[in-house]
């Protein structure tokens, strides 16, 4: 039996390699195959302007694709709020295992709320993300408590985002929960962002296991490594992404259009029979959120999520959520 080591491509950076590194693991365990890392720098990568002005749509994805393709590796993981919504057909999301925490974490001076930082001094406080959906809602959220914020555009890793925060440069900063937790710095958010203050972007926490579609392992008919990798699949957290990634193709909007999206399981005890899917669009300014929400029976098919999300997204272009997006997906 061919023993050659799957080949995982990914990004280089250290949430990058963490992430790739837990799937490895699971990978190894399903498949009994050794799995190695190829690191692949993506043009999101190494450029320095800011994510909505290089059209943040697959900036990450694009080469790793690209490799894939070629052959150069075997599958990827990618974040999946960085996945384009329109999937190659010669590509195939394999697995999408069971989501970290959805939510936004702000690391802040002092050991700061949101809220702290905001009463806490005469100027506003400064807050640092190069998301313009957090900086929309960030700013709505402070409008709605009579306060201001100064959103403060920022790139960079997690070292480099956090450190604005340690040299005094900002007064707070905002990232995924999941990346925090997955590098093993979570203890370092001051607080975890209510997703009734501010809805994360739509496939934020979950990752996705992507392959070419139908190409065979080590050139044996019949051995499929998109089959060995669905073993990784979580139904619910691949059922929640699909109608937010569902609901934001509807609204023709990028990666870095000011969208957020949650769906979830409000369970009546153990069991789960319902999903519900929150969305908003909002000017960056926090001055003008379209946020809606919708609830239907778990998903059966990948036919039904989507359809949810196009649903909700119908009702939010209906309420003036086209007017609110700067960037709008060709």
């Amino acid at each position: 039996m061919n023993s050659r080591p799957l080949r995982l491509g990914t990004r280089r950076s250290k949430l990058a390699m963490a992430q790739s590194g837990q799937v490895a693991e699971r990978v190894r365990e399903v498949t009994g195959r050794p799995v190695e890392l190829v690191e692949i720098t993506t043009y999101g990568d190494t450029s320095r302007e800011h994510l909505a002005q290089i059209g943040g749509t697959g900036v990450f994805v694009s080469a790793l694709r690209d490799a894939l393709l070629s052959g150069e590796i075997d599958f990827a993981v990618h974040s999946l709020k960085d996945l384009p919504t329109a999937q190659p057909e010669e590509l195939a999301v394999a697995a999408i295992p069971a989501r970290e925490d959805p939510r936004d974490a702000l690391v802040a001076r002092d050991g700061l709320t949101f809220e702290q930082l905001l009463t806490g001094s005469a100027a506003p406080a400064r807050i640092g993300t190069g998301s313009p959906r957090r900086m929309a809602q960030l700013n709505g959220w402070a409008r709605s408590l009579g306060l201001e914020v100064e959103t403060v555009p920022i790139r960079g890793n997690v070292d480099t985002r956090i450190g604005y925060v340690r040299s005094g440069e900002l007064d707070g900063v905002v990232l995924a929960a999941a990346g925090l937790s997955r590098i093993g710095r979570i203890g370092e958010a001051t607080e975890l962002i209510d997703v009734d203050a501010v809805l994360p972007a739509p496939g934020q926490g979950a990752l996705a296991v992507e392959c070419v579609a139908g190409r065979p392992v080590d050139g044996v008919s019949g051995v499929d490594l998109a089959s060995r990798l669905a073993e990784l699949d979580d139904p619910l957290t691949r059922a929640a992404v699909t109608a937010e990634r569902s609901l934001l193709a509807a609204l023709e909007a990028g990666c870095s259009a000011p969208v957020g999206a949650l769906a979830d399981f409000p369970a009546d005890g153990q069991v789960v029979t319902e999903m519900r899917l929150r969305g908003v669009v909002g000017t960056t300014d926090g001055k003008t959120l379209v946020q809606l929400s919708t609830t239907g029976p778990v998903p059966a098919s990948h036919d039904d999520a989507m359809a949810l999300g196009r649903e909700l997204a119908s009702e939010m272009l209906a309420k003036g959520a086209a007017g609110l997006m700067g960037e709008r997906a060709l």
